[in-house]
């Protein structure tokens, strides 16, 4: 079978669009941040789009929807949780809700937090997770409407993924994601590594995404609320897991 070819799709000022072409043919597309950005890449690829899907309601990911769905008559597939916020959904899923896509199985997992009805989609059998503005690379979304407790168990779930899981999110945050990090986990030798090749793929104008799940475990700080050194700079030694993480997302929307 020929490999599921994916493209990631720079918009607007730092949004990613993923594009995902099956060998029959099938085109997806992860979120629509802009619509003249995105039929530009197909048309250069000579595809056509035959699947959304939507992680969450806001703006910078739905924006293209109806110019989209105009041209191609694509089918939108988004979040059950918020089918009133979203318009020109074809299909609502969660995590009840696993669907087939062109050959290849896709679960859905559900993170609210970031919005209340944010969902991930997973091809287990590709590695693959679209993780919209949940987990970043070496960060996590903003907390709009859940609240900490809420948005750490979603993370918590995307943790259970396979380590080699591919993990592409919806946002080129990394490089202010790093400084962050360095300035919670300093002595993270990984993370210290990591943040000088970011750096210089950030010089050169290249995406930091994909990463991997076993790359944000070792340092991604909201994946570490467990770290002792962590611990102990917050003051939470004794805290519970979803204490540390909103300390961490406090501090983090300070700087």
């Amino acid at each position: 079978m020929t490999a599921l070819e994916i493209v990631l799709l720079p918009c607007l000022s730092d949004n990613y669009c993923v594009l995902l072409h099956a060998p029959t043919g099938e085109t997806a597309a992860i979120d629509a941040p802009d619509a003249a950005a995105i039929e530009k890449a197909l048309d250069a690829r000579g595809w056509t789009l035959t699947d959304l899907f939507i992680t969450h309601h806001h703006t910078d990911h739905t924006g293209g929807i109806g110019a989209l769905k105009e041209r191609y008559d694509c089918k939108v597939t988004g979040p059950a949780g918020e089918g009133d916020r979203i318009t020109g959904m074809d299909r609502m899923v969660s995590e009840a809700t696993p669907f087939t896509w062109a050959g290849y199985s896709v679960r859905v997992i559900e993170t609210p937090g970031h919005t209340l009805g944010h969902i991930v989609y997973v091809l287990p059998d590709e590695n693959l997770a679209f993780t919209g503005d949940t987990l970043f690379a070496l960060g996590c979304g903003r907390i709009f409407e859940g609240d900490a407790e809420v948005m750490w168990e979603g993370l918590r779930k995307l943790m259970e993924l396979p380590d080699t899981t591919n993990i592409y999110c919806g946002h080129e945050y990394t490089a202010a994601n790093g400084r962050f990090a360095l300035g919670v986990e300093p002595e993270n030798q990984l993370l210290v590594a990591r943040m000088a090749e970011i750096t210089a793929l950030r010089a050169q104008n290249k995406p930091t995404v994909p990463t991997t799940l076993a790359a944000e475990k070792a340092t991604n700080p909201f994946l570490r609320v467990n770290s002792p050194a962590i611990r102990a700079r917050l003051g939470l030694e004794r805290a519970p897991e979803w204490a540390v993480f909103r300390r961490l997302r406090e501090l983090k929307n300070k700087g």
